[in-house]
């Protein structure tokens, strides 16, 4: 798998790591960002994480010659708590690489495209029983407006979430270009 990480030396540069801090990566991905604090940081220890259990599982191999990291498969909303458990109270860095990975985009399966049809899915958690279709077919109109609205800072929330009520009751929306067939 061919990834290029975004801003990759310019974050590492920032980050000015020391060869005995505690970092954290609070969006592996594909351990692009990961791998440089690592090469960086060989008596600290890193902690990563992720929610996407294909991305751990590419990136944990590509780490594998660097024994000082811990990933942590987890939103990094919740780090707070999870550095907490591994008793750690300060970290001498933290790298937030935010948004969604290429693989992601590009994988049909996952239901993010807006260019290839998929099942409506959307997990960034593939393990999570909860998906996108979940959402576009059992909630009320006034809550998809309030998650268009709030999540996706759509001005047309209202018009969008009229027309998902309206078609999921002729059948249920399965894909995530439902409205382009």
């Amino acid at each position: 798998m061919k990834h290029k990480s975004v801003l990759l030396k310019e974050s590492i540069e920032l980050l000015n790591i020391k060869e005995d801090g505690v970092y954290v990566d609070a969006t592996l991905g594909f351990g692009g960002h990961s791998l440089e604090i690592l090469k960086r940081n060989n008596k600290g220890f890193l902690f990563a994480f992720d929610q996407d259990s294909e991305a751990i599982k590419y990136s944990t191999e590509r780490l594998k010659d660097y024994p000082n990291f811990k990933i942590i498969k987890n939103n990094f909303v919740n780090m707070k708590e999870c550095l907490l458990n591994e008793n750690v109270t300060k970290v001498d860095g933290i790298l937030f690489d935010i948004g969604v990975s290429s693989m992601q985009l590009d994988e049909d399966y996952r239901g993010f495209s807006y260019h290839n049809d998929g099942k409506l899915d959307m997990r960034m958690d593939t393990d999570s029983t909860f998906s996108a279709y979940d959402v576009v077919n059992s909630y009320d109109y006034n809550e998809l407006v309030r998650v268009l609205r709030d999540y996706g800072e759509e001005k047309y929330a209202s018009s969008i979430a009229r027309n998902i009520v309206r078609d999921r009751e002729i059948k249920p929306i399965e894909t995530n270009l439902f409205w382009n067939k």
